[in-house]
């Protein structure tokens, strides 16, 4: 389209200029022969009366050669000549008759149909006033006719240049596109498994911006994948090692109830053991479905208005038994009254989370502060504890799946990994934030900032717009 446009266009200009200067230069003719008989007109009194031969031979000429018809017109706008015979002795009334008696530029013309007008003023060199009018009317079939042969030719052109176009076009879109067909492929090479190998296209900025970006899309999808196969050999992990300690508890009692009677404290002691890995088994299982209800995008989010100051003085109550066992003191520092729109069940489990893991990784006798904070946008919760700490190399991972930081320590407690995971996830569904802050053997400090009117990620998306 951009190339036969133009084409189009510029047939319609050469067509339409070629009339145009044909007429112009067919009038300028016109318009200089009569100016030689209308000088000869004034000088032979032609226009008061007399009727020399030669003057009537010149007219007569003039409309021969132009097949056309000459008219004299009197200062009385009355037609003294009319080669035709037709209107002699009538007066005539015309705008460009009378534009030349009244001041006006005088010689022009007009198309009429198939005629050319043209109109020349009689001057009296003497007084310089207008003596009479002279109008020859021409006709312009021959002009119609070169143009019909013109535009037959231009038309033949059209054509060629119109296909000539769309070879270039077809061509040349072929050649545009033919990096784009890389990347294509290389989509279609994604089926199941990630590419290895980046692309490369230098051939324009916009190839090349399109490839960064493909690259940087395949580094995000290589990290997902070797992020899900860290999570599946994890979770494989973990969900085994309890029932491989159930699986070996079970074979001991069936070997010694094969070799005679099993004592009651050690069948005791063993159900025990299972009892609790089949515990263990259940809070991985928990945890991850957790986990993944959050990760979906389409989660479901019940949020209302909660009095947050009540939420987490709830949870210190359910956690204080555990902490009174130990001996950990569990202090709330509210500062104001806090209204905000969460969803109770994600948040409790998100701090629920927090507050349990300070007196977990606590020492005895130790200390866990939480503290409740409020500004126009956001609400703040901080949790602080006087426990082991986090080395600064651990921080940038606590927050991923089955990430412990002292494995051995870890087990002793019996956490599964996914509890900081799970909080993270719970901040993010509320449009909030997590850091932490921690020395090793110094204890850690954990700050959770939510906002206090909740705004979906759609509507968030538009505002932002």
């Amino acid at each position: 389209m951009v190339g036969i446009l133009p084409i189009n266009l510029y047939k319609y200009g050469i067509l339409n200029n070629y009339e145009k200067q044909a007429i112009a230069r067919r009038a300028q003719q016109i318009r200089s022969q009569c100016q030689v008989i209308t000088e000869q007109l004034v000088e032979s009194d032609y226009m008061a009366g007399e009727r020399p031969e030669l003057i009537e031979t010149l007219i007569s000429q003039l409309g021969s050669i132009y097949s056309g018809r000459v008219v004299i017109v009197n200062e009385n706008l009355k037609v003294i000549k009319d080669s035709y015979g037709l209107d002699e002795g009538k007066v005539i009334i015309a705008t460009e008759v009378i534009r030349c008696f009244t001041g006006g530029q005088g010689e022009g013309y007009s198309l009429a149909g198939d005629f050319l007008e043209v109109t020349v003023p009689v001057i009296d060199n003497a007084t310089k006033n207008t003596a009479g009018v002279m109008i020859i009317s021409v006709p312009t079939g021959d002009i119609h006719d070169s143009m019909a042969a013109l535009n037959r030719t231009v038309f033949m052109l059209q054509i060629i240049l119109t296909l000539l176009t769309i070879v270039a076009a077809f061509f040349a879109a072929r050649m545009i596109v033919r990096p784009f067909r890389k990347v294509t492929a290389s989509f279609e090479g994604v089926q199941g498994t990630i590419l290895e190998e980046e692309i490369a296209m230098p051939e324009y900025t916009e190839t090349e911006q399109l490839a960064a970006a493909y690259n940087r899309m395949l580094h995000r999808l290589r990290v997902q994948e070797d992020s899900r196969q860290e999570f599946v050999s994890n979770v494989s992990h973990e969900l085994k090692t309890p029932l491989t300690s159930m699986k070996v508890l079970a074979d001991s009692l069936i070997e010694q109830a094969k070799a005679g009677e099993v004592p009651n404290e050690l069948y005791q002691e063993f159900m025990t053991d299972i009892a609790q890995e089949i515990d263990r088994e259940n809070s991985i299982i928990t945890d991850l479905l957790s986990l993944v209800k959050m990760d979906r995008r389409s989660a479901d989010i019940h949020v209302e208005e909660t009095n947050i100051n009540h939420l987490i003085e709830l949870i210190l109550k359910r956690l204080h038994p555990i902490a009174a066992k130990r001996g950990i003191e569990l202090v709330l520092e509210s500062f104001k009254p806090v209204l905000a729109e969460v969803d109770q069940t994600k948040l409790t489990l998100a701090l629920s989370n927090l507050i349990e893991n300070g007196i977990k990784y606590n020492k005895d006798n130790g200390w866990v502060h939480v503290s409740l904070n409020v500004d126009n946008t956001f609400f703040y919760v901080k949790v602080e504890d006087s426990g082991m700490g986090i080395p600064e190399a651990a921080q940038d991972h606590i927050f991923e799946r089955f990430y412990r930081v002292d494995k051995s320590h870890s087990r002793e407690i019996g956490g599964t990994g996914l509890g900081l995971a799970i909080t993270r996830s719970a901040v993010l569904m509320h449009h909030g934030a997590i850091r932490v802050y921690s020395r090793e053997g110094e204890g850690s400090t954990f700050t959770v900032r939510i906002p206090l009117k909740y705004v979906p990620r759609q509507q968030e998306a538009e505002v932002t717009e």
